[in-house]
C-alpha cells in the first residue's frame, strides 16, 4: 500500500494536480484533514488538468472525497483509468449538496417554548407536592405503627449525611471563619473599632453564614448521592422490584432520607458554626491581639441567643428542603444513564436554589428578632 499524495507541476502558466498512491479507506486513514487541505488551495482550484493515472487503488470513499472536493462534478481537463473513471461516476450518484435553510423562529415557536417550560414546572410542583403527601401519609402510618418505622434506613441515612460530613463542613467552616476575621479586622482597624469583630463574626456566622455554608455543602454531596442511588435503583429495576414485593417506595427510600437530613442538619450547622467561630477566634487573635477568654466572654453578650435559635431552624428548614428536591428528582430518573446524570445536575442547582429562597424567606420573617437593640 502507497500513500495517497498530491502535487502540482507547471504545464505552461496553469498548474496540474496530479494525484498518487492508494486513495482507499486504508490509505486515507489519518490523512482525510491534510489532503483535503492541499486539494483546497488556491492552486488546486485553478488547475487547469487533473493527472489521476498515477492513482494505483480507489475506492467509494476516495471517490467521494474527490467529487466534493470538485464542487460535485467533474472537471474539465481529466486524466484518469477507466476504473478511476467508473468510481467517479459512481460517486456522483450523490448529487449535488444542499443544505437545508435553519428554520425561522416565529413567535408562535418562542410562545410554545414558554408554554412547554411553565407546563414542566408545573408538573415539577405537582410532583412535588404529591411527595409531601406521600410522606404525610407515611408519618401517619408510622405513628399508628411504630414497629414499621424504618430506624435501619434511618441510622444508615443519618451517619452518611451526618457523621462523615463531619471533618469536611468543621475544615470549610475553621477556614471561612479565618478569612471572615482577617477581613472584617483590616477594615475595623482603620476606624479603632476593634472590638466589634466578635459581634459581626457572631451574628454573622451564628445566623446566616453557618447554615447557608453546610446546606450548600450538604446539597452537593449528600443531595446529590440521594439522587443518584434512587436513579440508579430506578435504572435497574429495583424500584420496581420493591413495588412488585409490596414494599412501598416512599416509606422505605425516601422517609428515611428526610428524616435523616431533617435531624443531622441542625447539628451540622451548629458543629460548623463553632469551627468557624473558632477560626475567627484564632484569626482575631492573631491579627488584633485579642485574647480567647475575651473573645468567648463578649461573645454571648453581644449575640442574642435568638440568633442561634433562627440558625437551628433554618437547618432543620434547609434540610427538609434539600431532601425533598434529592429525592423528587431521583424518582424521576427515566431508565437511562443521561437522564441520572442530568436529573442528579438539577437537583444540586435546584436544591442550592430552593435554599437560597428559603434562606431570603427567613431573613424577611425574622428581620426583628435577635439583633442588638431589637
Amino acid at each position: 500500500m502507497s500513500a495517497p499524495t498530491v502535487s502540482f507541476d507547471r504545464e505552461g502558466a496553469a498548474p496540474v494536480a496530479s494525484l498518487h498512491g492508494d486513495w482507499t479507506l486504508q490509505g486515507l486513514e489519518g490523512r482525510i484533514v491534510a489532503l483535503r487541505a492541499a486539494l483546497d488551495t488556491g492552486e488546486a482550484r485553478s488547475a487547469a488538468r487533473w493527472d489521476l493515472t498515477g492513482i494505483a487503488r480507489i475506492d467509494s470513499l476516495g471517490a467521494c472525497l474527490l467529487w466534493r472536493i470538485w464542487g460535485d462534478h467533474l472537471p474539465a481537463t481529466l486524466d484518469a483509468s477507466e476504473h478511476t473513471r467508473a468510481m467517479l461516476e459512481s460517486a456522483s450518484v450523490l448529487g449535488a449538496r444542499s443544505r437545508e435553510a435553519p428554520p425561522r423562529a416565529t413567535s408562535f415557536d418562542s410562545l410554545a417554548a414558554l408554554g412547554r417550560a411553565g407546563l414542566s414546572f408545573g408538573r415539577q410542583i405537582g410532583d412535588l407536592v404529591a411527595l409531601i403527601g406521600q410522606l404525610l401519609l407515611d408519618l401517619l402510618h408510622i405513628a399508628r405503627r411504630p414497629q414499621d418505622a424504618p430506624l435501619r434506613e434511618i441510622s444508615a441515612n443519618l451517619y452518611k449525611t451526618g457523621v462523615s460530613a463531619l471533618p469536611i463542613t468543621a475544615l470549610v467552616g475553621f477556614l471561612i471563619g479565618v478569612v471572615l476575621s482577617y477581613l472584617s479586622a483590616l477594615q475595623l482597624k482603620t476606624f479603632g473599632a476593634d472590638v466589634f469583630i466578635i459581634n459581626i463574626l457572631g451574628i454573622g456566622i451564628v445566623r446566616e453564614l453557618g447554615p447557608v455554608l453546610v446546606a450548600v455543602l450538604v446539597a452537593g454531596r449528600s443531595g446529590s448521592a440521594m439522587t443518584a442511588q434512587l436513579g440508579v435503583m430506578r435504572v435497574t429495576e429495583e424500584i420496581d422490584a420493591l413495588a412488585t414485593m409490596g414494599v412501598p417506595r416512599s416509606l422505605r427510600l425516601v422517609l428515611p432520607k428526610v428524616l435523616a437530613l431533617v435531624t443531622a442538619l441542625p447539628l451540622l450547622v451548629l458543629w460548623t458554626s463553632s469551627a468557624a467561630l473558632f477560626g475567627g477566634m484564632v484569626a482575631a487573635s492573631i491579627q488584633l491581639d485579642m485574647s480567647y477568654g475575651f473573645f468567648l466572654d463578649t461573645l454571648p453578650r453581644v449575640v442574642p441567643i435568638a440568633n442561634l435559635y433562627i440558625g437551628l431552624a433554618k437547618g432543620v428548614a434547609f434540610g427538609l428542603v434539600i431532601a425533598l428536591v434529592a429525592c423528587h428528582f431521583g424518582l424521576s430518573v427515566k431508565p437511562n444513564t443521561e437522564s441520572l446524570s442530568t436529573n442528579t445536575t438539577k437537583s444540586v442547582v435546584s436544591a442550592i436554589t430552593c435554599v437560597i429562597l428559603v434562606d431570603a424567606l427567613f431573613a424577611i420573617a425574622t428581620r426583628h428578632i435577635g439583633l442588638p437593640g431589637g
